[in-house]
């Protein structure tokens, strides 16, 4: 650890870049145990409180984890990337594809959650989809895991006039999902607007996510449209950040 004068970087910090810089040389691989508070105690000469901070800066980025009577340990789990525009191309769920497949390669991907209900939908929802008072939703709730780590969490609202009856309303919608369906029924998307912002994750999220204590969520709200601009789905989806790089790729 450097430890020059003009170094004004608190002890638990330095501690922290030191550690972070041993596991970026390789010196600890995934999985591997990271040195314990005694051990930062006694290699750096600090208090208790200083090598425990030191910890916690690395758990918070996500690059560790704890795991209880154990120890922190270099975290194992491989990023997520997810290329928000090859995923919703047409050629991805227009040919029976799932848009998941632009993102996991050889990866195991399940959902283990797979919830469909008929309820009234949310004021925010009923505005952005301009349904009438009355108007009901479809509502898909999913979570999905990759690799055996749950990473997102996802409720999508479709009008329900528009696709009762449908496979849309089952738990499996079939091949290339609820977009391949309503290309069927006469309104495929052409069109979708993200918007994303963090934050911290709510009790329930974070056990959902199985998440490590101080690693925030993403938060994307997806609107989908036909050629005339209707709006037919809204997803509104809670990722694990730590386990997701968000790429978008695309020419000026």
């Amino acid at each position: 650890m450097a430890n020059t004068d003009n170094d004004r970087r608190p002890k638990y910090q330095r501690i922290a870049d030191s550690l972070r810089e041993a596991i970026q040389a390789g010196e600890y691989g995934p999985g591997d145990r990271l040195p314990g508070e005694n051990d930062l105690m006694a290699t750096y000469g600090v208090a208790r409180m200083t090598a425990r901070q030191a910890l916690g800066v690395l758990r918070d980025e996500g690059v560790a984890e704890a795991r209880k009577g154990a120890g922190v340990f270099v975290r194992e789990y491989r990023p997520l990337r997810r290329r928000g525009i090859q995923r919703l191309a047409q050629e991805q769920w227009g040919n029976g594809r799932s848009i998941w497949s632009a993102d996991i390669e050889d990866r195991n991907l399940v959902v283990d959650q797979v919830t469909v209900v008929e309820e009234s939908a949310p004021d925010r929802v009923g505005a952005v989809l301009d349904l009438a008072a009355e108007e009901t939703v479809c509502v898909r709730r999913r979570r999905f895991v990759l690799d055996g780590k749950s990473v997102l969490l996802a409720t999508s609202y479709l009008p329900m006039s528009l696709v009762t009856g449908t496979a849309i309303t089952q738990e499996d919608t079939g091949p290339g999902g609820a977009y391949a369906r309503l290309a069927e029924l006469g309104y495929p998307p052409v069109h979708f607007r993200e918007e994303i912002r963090s934050r911290m994750p709510s009790k329930d999220e974070a056990t959902q996510l199985s998440m490590s204590t101080g690693t925030p969520v993403f938060l994307i709200c997806r609107t989908a449209y036909t050629e005339g601009g209707r709006p037919v789905e809204i997803n509104e989806m809670t990722l694990d950040a730590a386990s997701y790089i968000l790429e978008y790729d695309f020419e000026a």
